[in-house]
């Protein structure tokens, strides 16, 4: 089992975010107060620390830290928002999510990967957090409407029902684009549906699937 860098922590990540023009000091504290070794892989714990995405399985990665960063602080969470969350992972994202929100909800196409951010938010204690396994491109329509959403995979457009279980005034933040070359757009619910607010970074991203996104590869087992 490896262990993390002695000169890397999650200072290091703050730091990252800042440099990627990162300002919220909420959501700089609850990057510090995350650490991101205990989000990973044992295998990958040792580079836990460095501002790059790390392999989780199944043909996934993890999210650029200092990207995450980006797109969670475009939803300007204050405490008290419900949000949804596309793509759990091992939880890391989850868990900075459930330091800023009042809770998360986090649809993970993945059983074996849900188990394992579960096993993670429980080891920190976090406890405003589930985890259901299901399609993502179908939300969680008996939980809406949520204050924020967090799409982590591409598709060319937003999945309509994540549009409709967004509250008037709500934010939602996802790359747009085939996956591997995208925009990280986001979004304000109106009266009127979805109003385009500003592109966030250019990206890449491992591709969205489901019902409203691309044909999946292996079956999703029942969101509840």
């Amino acid at each position: 089992m490896s262990r993390p860098r002695r000169d890397l922590g999650p200072e290091h990540l703050v730091k990252a975010a800042r440099a990627a023009g990162v300002t919220d000091e909420r959501l700089l504290l609850a990057l510090s107060a995350t650490p991101r070794a205990a989000f990973v892989p044992a295998s990958s714990r040792a580079s836990a620390y460095a501002d790059a995405p790390i392999p989780i399985g199944h043909g996934q990665v993890t999210t650029q830290p200092s990207l995450m960063a980006m797109m969670v602080a475009a939803l300007g969470l204050t405490g008290d928002e419900r949000v949804l969350e596309i793509g759990s992972g091992h939880g890391f994202q989850t868990a900075v999510l459930a330091r800023l929100a009042a809770s998360v909800v986090a649809v993970e196409r993945w059983a074996d990967m849900a188990e394992q951010a579960r096993a993670n938010l429980a080891g920190q204690g976090i406890g405003n957090a589930e985890i259901v396994v299901g399609d993502g491109t179908l939300g969680m329509a008996d939980r809406a409407p949520f204050d924020a959403i967090v799409i982590s995979a591409a598709f060319p457009e937003v999945p309509p029902p994540l549009a409709t279980q967004l509250r008037v005034g709500g934010r939602l933040v996802q790359p747009i684009g085939p996956g591997g070359q995208e925009r990280v757009e986001l979004y304000e619910k109106t009266d009127q549906g979805l109003l385009h607010r500003r592109t966030v970074t250019l990206a890449y991203f491992v591709r969205l699937y489901g019902r409203y996104g691309y044909p999946p590869t292996a079956p999703f087992e029942d969101a509840g």
